[in-house]
This record gives C-alpha cells, structure tokens and sequence, in this order.
C-alpha cells in the first residue's frame, strides 16, 4: 500500500486486517490533504459513499427482526408510490414503450439490486440514463422520500427478481427505514447501530469541531485508465458543500462520513466471537445468494465473474475469478466510489478493511491488491 501512495496512485490509505474479531494489522502512510501536507492519521474522516449500504441493509435486517418487515414484503405495503410498476420493454427506444410489471418489487430485491430500478449513472446515452438525468432523482437538496417520488414515475429497466443492476434501490431502503421506524435514517442509526457499536464519528455531515479531520478527495488523471498514475484534487464533488452542514437528503445508498475505526467496529459486529449486531441466523443467511440462477453482479465495460453473486448486504463470491485471491470463496463484501473497501470471509473468519479517497476508486487494481497481500497474511 505504500507503494500505491509512493507511485501516486493513492493520496494516503488506512488498512485493518482482523482475524476473527481480532485487529491483527493496522497500517496508515500517505496524506490526507497533498497541498496542505497533512500526513494521514487513523483518526481522519473518509467519505465513504456506498459503504453506507452496509448500515443501511442492516437496518433493514433490524427491522426484519423486529417482526415489522420481512424481506418479501411487496415494497408497495410501505411505499404505495412503488407499487404497480411499468417495465421498458426489451430494446425500447422512448421512455414510454413499457409494459406491466410481472410482479411487485419486493424488500429482498431492493437488498439485492434486483428491482428493476437503475442509478441512471452507469449507462449513458440509454433510454434509461437520460430519463433519471431529467428527473432529478440525484439532487442532493430533496429529501429521500421526494427522491421516491420521483423515481415513482420512471420505469423498472427489466421486470423486479429477472436482472441484476446496480441501483437506488439501498436508497429507497433508507426510505424504508425511516417509514416503518418513524425516525429519521440518522436517529435510527445513532440508537440502533452507531451507538452500541461505539461509532462515534459516523454521521451524514461533519460538525465543525471534526472539519479538519477530513479528509481531502481526489480522483485520478485519467477516470478511463485507472492504471495511470497521478492524482487530481475534486473539493466539488459530489457536490459543492457536501457532507459541511445537514441536508435534506440522508442518503442509504451513498451519504455516510465515517473513520478506519468505525469502518471496523461496524465490520466486528458482523463476527463471531462476541455479541454481534444480527442475529447469528441472520449473519448466515446475509452471507448466502439471494439472486435467481444466473444473475450476478456487473457493470458496464468490466470484467464479470458470474460466480460474484450478492447477498443480503453486498456481493457473496461463489467461486474466485481471474483477479480475486485463490482462497476468497464465500467473501462478502463491498466498497465506495471515493475508494472505500471492505469485506469478510465468514469461512475464514477473517475481514480487512481499506480507507482512501480516490474518485471512482471502487474496483481499482491498488483494491485486488490489497486483497491478494491480505490474503496471503491471514489464509
């Protein structure tokens, strides 16, 4: 990992290898602002993007616990709005060519991206992409239940259960969240999983007592070859004046601020070995396929391991492929868009966690090396 900061692939990054519930490794280089010179610390905060979905799924989990949801609960018993969906029809050209969903989009196909709803992020110059581009699903100033509105009237991109896409759908589940518990997704998380866990830097914005503890974003020089080296400084993004005051909007899929310690604790409350967040039955069954025969993750233009399948709270790898270590079958995991990465092997009973800003970082080759080193360590 240093050598990813020395060669300028990185700003600075922060590791944790856990055996068992065990922190067995812990590794800080590099810098959290390049222009200020401010060597990197344990204690900085990360924008963490879509590591969020990790609390969110597990709240929602909470909830199945506590006897007020079950995962196939057709969505529109809680949201109305979600219900009777259209579906585009295969190879449609206009908005409008759908047709009737086969069947409600259900809690466990939000958990699973298997909705039919999109991002409208990956795709461009499709029918889909330009439609929630115009709809403003993504501004940042609605709050989550006018985000529902609005991706109420956009057609499902195939029919709830029958594809595989990447989604708002953890959004639409803070959403969730927040109806059947009566609380904001913050309340819920601060009385349901930051506190006990002990997270106490894990919020939707940074007070102005921690703003020097976060860390400087940046994205590499060329997004289209994330083998090239150099770093390029993105203050802007997502937004200007994201994550410096409360907003409307408490993303579940992408909104959280958070450190290396937290990123842990919450990773160890999903452990043997002492009192866990779920239930030890609902540890097993988060860890196993929840898609149809034949789904798996993928994204536009990149490689497809169709034994990456996915879970209850992020991909389960089946069988490793070309560019996973040769004894990470059964890992769970997921990561960030800013760079953000963590997993757990329940075979192994091993974790890592990594923490770094660099845009569209996510599936980046410093994050497989990282794996492969840790791997080797601990397996």
């Amino acid at each position: 990992m240093q050598a990813q900061v020395d060669e300028g692939f990185l700003p600075g990054v922060s590791t944790a290898l856990l055996r068992g519930r065990e922190v067995v490794d812990r590794f800080v280089c590099g810098m959290a602002d390049m222009e200020a010179g401010v060597p990197l610390r344990e204690d900085h905060l990360f924008r963490v993007f879509s590591n969020t979905k990790l609390p969110t799924s597990c709240a929602v989990l909470l909830l199945v616990e506590d006897g007020k949801l079950t995962l196939d609960d057709p969505i529109e018993r809680h949201l109305p709005a979600l219900g009777n969906r259209q579906v585009l029809r295969p190879g449609a050209t206009r908005i409008d060519d759908v047709e009737p969903a086969r069947q409600s989009i259900t809690v466990r196909h939000l958990l699973t991206h298997t909705s039919g709803l999109s991002y409208g992020l990956f795709d461009p110059g499709t029918v889909a992409f330009q439609a929630y581009q115009a709809s403003g699903v993504h501004n940042p100033l609605q709050t989550q239940a006018q985000m529902v509105e609005k991706l109420a009237t956009l057609p499902l991109t195939f029919h709830p259960g029958e594809g595989w896409e990447y989604s708002l759908a953890t959004d639409v589940l803070g959403h969730l969240v927040e109806v059947v518990s009566g609380q904001s997704l913050g309340d819920f998380f601060a009385e349901r999983i930051f506190g006990p866990l002990g997270m106490v830097d894990t919020a939707f914005w940074v007070p102005e007592d921690k703003r020097a503890r976060l860390t400087a974003l940046y994205g590499g020089v060329d997004f289209m070859d994330p083998r090239k080296p150099g770093l390029q400084r993105m203050d802007q993004a997502p937004y200007p004046g994201a994550y410096m005051s409360a907003a409307p909007r408490q993303s579940g899929g992408g909104g959280l601020i958070s450190t290396l310690d937290d990123q842990v604790r919450l990773v160890q409350s999903l452990m043997p070995g002492g009192p866990t967040l779920l239930k030890p039955d609902t540890l097993a069954d988060m860890s196993r396929s929840h898609v149809a025969p034949g789904l798996c993750v993928k994204f536009p233009n990149m490689p497809t391991n169709p034994d990456r399948v996915y879970g209850l709270v992020g991909s389960v790898l089946q069988r490793p492929g070309q560019f996973d270590p040769a004894a990470s079958t059964d890992e769970v995991s997921w990561g960030g868009l800013a760079g953000t990465v963590w997993w757990i092997n329940p075979r192994l009973n091993i974790a890592g966690v990594l923490m770094t800003q660099r845009y569209f970082g996510f599936g980046n080759p410093y994050t497989f090396t990282f794996r492969h080193h840790a791997y080797n360590a601990l397996a």
